[in-house]
């Protein structure tokens, strides 16, 4: 029973050296990275919060707007991989690892953009320390590292036979690849059958972790705010988790195909109009769940929530809500994905998707730049917030720093997905 499970040649070794179309993705994304972290040095370290925009009466901007951008677009990859790791939908299998890396380096990505918010990220650990119970944040932040752990874990276990075989390969990377497999020299098909179990145990409890703890905790520490109407909705963490859904799906969709386009792969069409449908349906739900939000919060015509309302939708941001909001995170790609002609193409799927992903970023600053705007008291004078040169340039460094850390792994990690064949040869992206 302890078969060792046979791998062929054709098993890819992931190369130490950049091509031409490599050298210019880093060539471009490292400078923005790292004109982001002088910004980060001059800024936060030399200037604390006075780098930015922010104020008493707007203590939330675009870093914070960012944070959920992030954290959504981290649990809805998570969830897109548990379909098939925890449910075993194997048609979706060639993106189950891209999808827990992309959730793990959109965490990475996220806690970063958080930790220059608070200004003081070393009172995270006080918060580990000293927990109190009775604070959405501090169950957050221990959701937040029992959700990282879940997806290291889980993508290791994915990649694990991919790993030993690896380190036996003669490269540059091999002791790399021997420190991650811990000195395992075969995996068996038992082994391979007991990873299996354990991915669709951690996938089925990572589900609730992510709805519950990870996104709708992370909508709960906004519904929570009592003095903000527009926020304080028990609807509130729920169109959170439909937002992360379609973040996390249309990133799916746009790295998948993007990179089989650039690296002149092959495309799984019948998997990418598939993923197009999920995509089209969590739209769907979640432009129901807007419209109710919306709708209520009208009919309520309480004095604080018509404000934020009208600044959305007319006020300065209003180029926010109904450009990249309606626009591009909804209305498009659904219609997109709806007409016959173009939900079967390809391109056009990855045009919705790119479009959704560009969209949500509205969706998360409307969140909350439009509600800190309006005083919480009719009389109190309204103040007004835009991010400054500072925090535009340290946001981008940190786009590209995911950018960079999402190529990082993929260069080195054997992310592809691997197929099965019945005498037990495994094939590496076939």
């Amino acid at each position: 029973m302890n078969e060792p499970v046979v791998y062929t040649e054709k098993m890819k070794v992931p190369s130490s050296r950049l091509n031409k179309m490599e050298r210019v993705w880093w060539g471009t994304l490292l400078p923005v990275f790292l004109i982001g972290v002088y910004f980060i040095i001059k800024g936060f370290f030399m200037e604390g919060m006075a780098s930015t925009y922010l104020t008493d009466e707007v203590p939330w901007g675009a870093w914070v707007a960012f944070y959920i951008y992030f954290i959504g677009m981290s649990a809805g990859s998570f969830l897109l991989s548990t379909l098939i790791y925890g449910f075993g939908m194997k048609k979706y299998e060639k993106i189950g690892r891209a999808a827990l890396l992309s959730a793990i380096v959109s965490m990475i990505t996220a806690i970063t953009f958080i930790f220059l918010d608070i200004g003081r990220p070393d009172h995270v650990f006080n918060s580990i320390i000293y927990w109190n119970i009775t604070s959405t944040m501090a169950w957050e932040i221990h959701f937040y590292i029992v959700y990282i752990l879940f997806l290291i874990v889980e993508l290791y276990l994915s990649m694990r036979g991919d790993l030993i075989e690896l380190a036996k390969k003669k490269n540059r990377l091999a002791k790399f690849y021997q420190f991650l497999t811990f000195g395992k020299k075969e995996m068996t098909k038992e082994d391979e059958q007991r990873d299996k179990k354990r991915m669709k145990i951690l996938g089925i409890i990572g589900i609730p972790l992510a709805i519950l703890g990870v996104h709708g905790g992370t909508g709960s520490i906004f519904a929570v705010l009592k003095a903000h109407p527009f926020l304080n909705s028990g609807l509130f963490p729920i169109i959170f988790i439909m937002s992360a859904l379609v973040s996390g799906t249309a990133l799916s969709i746009s790295l998948y195909v993007i990179k089989n386009k650039v690296l002149k792969k092959p495309i799984d069409t019948e998997m990418v109009r598939s993923l197009g449908s999920l995509l089209a349906l969590f739209l769907a739900i979640e432009l129901i769940m807007e419209w109710y939000e919306f709708l209520v919060g009208t009919y309520g015509l309480q004095y604080e929530e018509m404000q934020t309302i009208g600044h959305m939708t007319t006020g300065p941001w209003w180029w926010s809500f109904w450009i990249f909001q309606m626009g591009f995170a909804m209305i498009i790609p659904l219609g997109i994905l709806f007409l016959k002609r173009t939900r079967t193409s390809v391109n056009w799927i990855l045009t919705a998707s790119i479009l959704t992903i560009l969209g949500v970023v509205g969706v998360r600053f409307n969140m909350v730049v439009p509600v800190f705007i309006v005083p919480p008291f009719e009389g109190m004078p309204t103040p007004n917030y835009y991010p400054n040169l500072s925090e535009w340039v340290v946001t981008f460094g940190l786009i590209a720093m995911f950018l960079l850390l999402y190529t990082l792994g993929e260069k080195l990690l054997p992310i592809e997905e691997v197929e099965y064949s019945e005498n037990g040869v495994i094939e590496h992206g076939k």
